[in-house]
């Protein structure tokens, strides 16, 4: 197979938000959309897409609070710091390694997760109200987009992928909202060995959008193993999916690895960098059996799995 050079853009215009009953469209044009991103996540496991229908002021307004937040002391951030038990809160430098082979990644970060106790929200103006709009308008773009994987994936039936996840932002399901943030690296910044802003990885769960700033820095490992930055489009949200969703298809979409390495060129060392993700998991009790019948993977709960996942990373 020739390996993707390039992660392709889907236009979504046809499927977006701002096609106000879904139903109405034609299933032909849904086919193709379907089509062109199960092709995009089995090549490479990402792809972009324009014309989404969430708007930019929302996902700037986003950065802005984040940014507000993250600049603050740290003995402030501590405040909110997310407990063991949980997953909304601050997450402090270091705290994480996605590659444990790695030190701890060089970024930070603030979950966000509807389910959880959620009452430790921090003082900064718009913070929480922003947070709770942009989860609300991921889940509806993200519910499009199981649609169409569903339709891609020829499961029998077209609401499948969507009917799984039906709990989102409700107690049952655990998907989430990350603010992230890379701090700038001054130049008398000891970094250490093997050291990176985000190591390398592939997500947990089924589907996550990644919506970057204009500063770059992803890189995505195609199926020859060779990183292909995956560089900022002004306009688009990055999709990709996650290990659950490979697992769940029997290998025929590919969770791909990706990571955030620091930057060589000084200027862009003292530079930050933001992003928000949201990832997404089935309902928690919904059980990740392989649709093809091979049982390629033993049958595991999506909520079981996260578990594992998060017991490895922390």
């Amino acid at each position: 197979m020739t390996a993707v050079t390039e992660i392709p853009v889907v236009d979504l215009s046809p499927y977006g938000l701002g096609v106000v009953n879904e139903d109405t469209v034609d299933p032909s044009t849904i086919r193709s959309l379907a089509d062109d991103i199960c092709g995009a996540f089995k090549d490479i496991g990402f792809c972009y897409i324009k014309n989404h229908g969430i708007q930019q002021s929302l996902i700037d307004q986003m950065k802005a609070v984040s940014r507000t937040f993250f600049e603050k002391p740290v003995e402030y951030k501590t405040n909110f710091t997310r407990p063991e038990t949980a997953n909304h809160g601050w997450v402090a430098v270091e705290r994480e390694s996605l590659n444990p082979e790695r030190p701890g990644d060089y970024k930070e970060a603030f979950n966000y997760n509807p389910c959880e106790d959620t009452k430790n929200w921090p003082d900064v103006e718009n913070f929480e109200a922003t947070m709770k709009e942009f989860y609300s308008s991921s889940q509806d773009l993200a519910l499009r987009i199981f649609d169409l994987v569903s339709i891609g994936l020829d499961v029998g039936d077209n609401k499948f992928m969507r009917n799984c996840h039906a709990l989102i932002g409700q107690k049952g399901n655990s998907t989430a909202v990350r603010s992230l943030y890379y701090p700038p690296l001054p130049p008398d910044k000891d970094i250490k060995p093997n050291q990176v802003r985000c190591g390398e990885h592939s997500d947990y769960g089924s589907l996550t959008l990644l919506f970057q700033d204009d500063v770059g820095g992803l890189e995505v490992r195609n199926l020859h193993g060779e990183y292909i930055p995956a560089s900022p489009i002004p306009g688009t949200v990055l999709i990709n999916i996650g290990d659950l969703m490979q697992r769940w298809t029997a290998d025929r979409l590919i969770a791909t690895k990706h990571r955030v390495l620091i930057p060589e060129e000084e200027l862009r060392r003292q530079k930050s960098r933001q992003s928000v993700a949201f990832f997404i998991q089935p309902d928690d009790e919904v059980m990740i059996e392989c649709l093809d019948k091979s049982d390629k993977y033993r049958p595991i709960s999506s909520y079981d799995y996260l578990l594992e996942r998060f017991a490895a990373t922390y």
